[in-house]
């Protein structure tokens, strides 16, 4: 435990009561001049990150034993937020639009609980802003008279930037603008900024795009010190290279991933041994062995954090040169990889396994719609084409299939919630939207990397050295409270308490729905149960995917805690570091899981943003029709009504203008008044698609008369 851990838990003692600085050094036998000097802006540091709170008095202490709380804010366009707490087992707090004391969506703030509050929160008023969110913000450019101001995209600012009139020459109504906050806002006044970009006007090409990465702070660009590093990479192998490698050149290996995909991290291989059992070999670009600690390249990747995939690009985790060429296993050429060779028997147990750093050549790189026409198809054309591999790809589906009951049987979790693809022409209009196909070919993949992860983790934990997990707490209790109701109202029951539900009792429940209507409700209410995966450098057990060890070690070049573990398997594998350098890898490891566990974050809502807009484009003409739906979300203020291509729209309560709905949170449902007609979660619809709105990010349905 280090000092500040030893710090916070003197003041959550029962007996502590806040004490000054003299007195608690003296209480942790701190005495002379330097180390007061070192304990004072330790304490300064905590208070900054909101780890403890000084009050007017000077005194010191913990902010759950002081009634306050601290955390992010989320706001809310209607001008009240949530405070989202920093210690997960504390619940949300709510504030008041009066209680908000000047502070913005995304600031780090600590607020004083003043009453449990109606519902699950408490409520509570911001006395202290720690931290401010990011000064950049994209929105709107609205001209008045004798000034102008700019309205957020992100509806959770809920106050207008006023921009002064000598800001506002080259600006016209309507541009979309990035603006950078030179004054914050406070009580009653709004905050005031200037414009540092101006985007273009929505509908221009490649503007909604552009919009997201500035709003996202998305990097466009390497700095040129990345560049330069590139440079002196060379393409040729040298002896010292491949030294300590194990050549696999022969083997025949292949990589299956999307057909736009040029970033291609893993190939796999599969064989049976001596013995009769399978030898799958899974084989990763060494992205470690290129980016090295501490170097331009890995600065960069760190606070990049991981590739983001919007709909018409990618922004990488690193430059092209390496994530689509010197890394990427692209076929017919030798490639670095670090290789996972795992034995397993006819039943998909674990017997063996080594890891080795290895040179690699593809043979071919094929894609997830090959693999399908070969083993869900029979195609001739592809069998003929891919004759060699076709054997190898046979064993594989075998084995993959068996690796995945293997895991329902544990317990694993396996929501059947489709993902959407927006196909979109040349002008990147959307022309089309599917339902991302998921096959024996994606399950080939998706198996071999979790076996191989699991592995990895189970493996390196024994070895006690620091590493970096990924980890999935178990859910919170107040929500699968929740989840059990509205089961209970579907006339299903749940086996366990809310607090020690086990992973495959809500497995074996999304098997029983599976096909049925309420399959896709069951599902996204489950997923809303669930926590957030993230990455931590303290291993506890994956809930989701019922793995005591799991990790990311398949994707280095687009994930930043898969490159780190690659370079700590080099490291570890050539020996164990001394004292002093664990204490390096597991401070670093702390600051890595952090940062990429943010990074993933962003990276999440830009990407869902990015396909949301595309949706709303691509629904804007057909304003006026009608579609088949199924309710996917029931509110105090409407229905949510899902399309079969999963674009999803609001019908608003006013325009349900047969009865007057009253919003029964326990049955998830409206409920007429007078004709006792109910709207639930899961039920068919007719609607007609009344609005698109990309600027408001908005689809408006009304229900069609039946």
């Amino acid at each position: 435990m280090g000092f500040k851990e030893k710090l916070l838990a003197f003041m959550r003692e029962v007996a502590y009561k806040p004490l000054k600085i003299d007195e608690l050094a003296h209480s942790l036998g701190i005495h002379n001049k330097k180390d007061i000097k070192q304990f004072q802006k330790l304490l300064e540091e905590m208070e900054q990150e909101g780890k403890i709170i000084k009050t007017r008095y000077g005194r010191y202490g913990v902010p759950e034993k002081m009634n306050l709380v601290v955390g992010k804010l989320q706001g809310n366009q209607a001008g009240f937020g949530f405070i989202i707490p920093d210690n997960p087992d504390i619940k949300d707090v709510f504030i008041p639009a009066n209680q908000m004391s000047g502070a913005m969506h995304g600031d780090h703030v600590v607020a004083r609980i003043l009453k449990g509050g109606s519902g699950r929160s408490n409520e509570g008023e911001i006395i202290r802003i720690l931290k401010r969110r990011s000064a950049l913000i994209v929105g709107r450019y609205e001209a008045g008279r004798q000034f102008g101001f700019v309205i957020p995209d992100d509806q959770r600012i809920s106050q207008d930037i006023f921009i002064p009139k000598a800001e506002t020459k080259s600006l016209k109504n309507g541009m979309k603008v990035q603006v950078e906050i030179t004054r914050w806002p406070e009580p009653r006044r709004n905050p005031e900024g200037v414009i540092v970009e101006i985007l273009g006007y929505p509908g221009d090409k490649g503007v909604d795009t552009l919009t997201i990465i500035k709003k996202y702070e998305l990097p466009e660009d390497f700095p040129p010190e990345v560049k330069k590093e590139i440079k002196a990479f060379s393409r040729e192998f040298t002896e010292a290279d491949l030294a300590g490698r194990l050549d696999l050149r022969d083997l025949t290996m292949i990589t299956i991933d999307g057909a736009d995909a040029k970033d291609l991290d893993d190939a796999v291989s599969l064989q049976r041994n001596e013995q009769g059992n399978w030898e799958l070999g899974v084989h990763i670009a060494d992205v470690g062995y290129y980016v090295k600690e501490g170097s331009f390249l890995d600065r960069e990747a760190f606070k990049r954090g991981t590739s983001v995939y919007l709909v018409d690009r990618v922004i990488p985790m690193l430059p092209p040169e390496l994530s689509n060429d010197l890394c990427s296993l692209n076929p017919q050429a030798d490639r670095l990889a670090m290789s996972a060779i795992m034995e397993l028997d006819e039943q998909g147990n674990l017997l063996s396994y080594h890891f080795t750093p290895s040179i690699i050549r593809t043979d071919e790189r094929m894609t997830y719609d090959d693999v399908r026409a070969i083993l869900e198809n029979s195609d001739q054309v592809f069998c003929k084409r891919y004759e060699p591999l076709v054997p190898m790809l046979i064993e594989m589906g075998k084995l993959a299939q068996t690796l995945r009951q293997k895991r329902i049987n544990r317990g694993a979790i396996d929501f059947a919630l489709p993902e959407i693809k927006v196909i979109l022409d040349d002008n990147n209009k959307p022309v089309d939207v599917q339902k991302r196909v998921r096959s024996i070919a994606e399950t080939i993949i998706e198996e071999f990397m979790l076996l191989c992860n699991e592995t990895v983790a189970e493996h390196f934990s024994h070895m006690e050295v620091p590493f970096i997990y990924r980890i999935h707490e178990d859910p919170d209790e107040s929500k699968m409270l929740y989840f059990r109701d509205f089961l209970h109202n579907l006339g299903i029951s749940i086996k366990g308490s809310p607090d020690k539900i086990h992973s495959r009792v809500l497995q074996e429940i999304l098997a029983d729905v599976s096909g049925k209507p309420e399959e896709r409700v069951v599902n996204t209410l489950l997923l809303r149960a669930m926590k957030q995966a993230k990455y931590a450098a303290e291993r506890i057990p994956h809930y989701g995917l019922a793995a005591s060890y799991y990790t990311h070690f398949t994707a280095p070049i687009r994930r930043y805690p898969d490159l780190v573990i690659h370079r700590l398997m080099h490291e570890y594998l050539s020996g164990i570091p001394g004292q002093k350098r664990l204490a390096r890898i597991q401070k670093n490891n702390i600051l890595a899981a952090e940062q990429s566990s943010i990074r993933e974050r962003v990276a999440m809502e830009a990407e869902r943003e990015s396909v949301e807009v595309k949706l709303i484009e691509f629904m804007e003409d057909k304003v006026g029709q009608e579609f088949d739906a199924v309710i996917s979300g029931v509110t105090s203020f409407g229905l949510f009504a899902e399309l079969d291509n999963l674009v999803e729209g609001l019908i608003h309560v006013s325009s349900m203008d047969d009865d007057f709905y009253h919003y029964h949170e326990d049955k998830l449902a409206l409920i007429g008044e007078r004709t006792g007609k109910t709207y639930r979660i899961g039920q068919p619809v007719r609607v007609i698609l009344k609005r698109a709105s990309k600027e408001e990010q908005q689809i408006d349905f009304v229900l069609a008369n039946e």
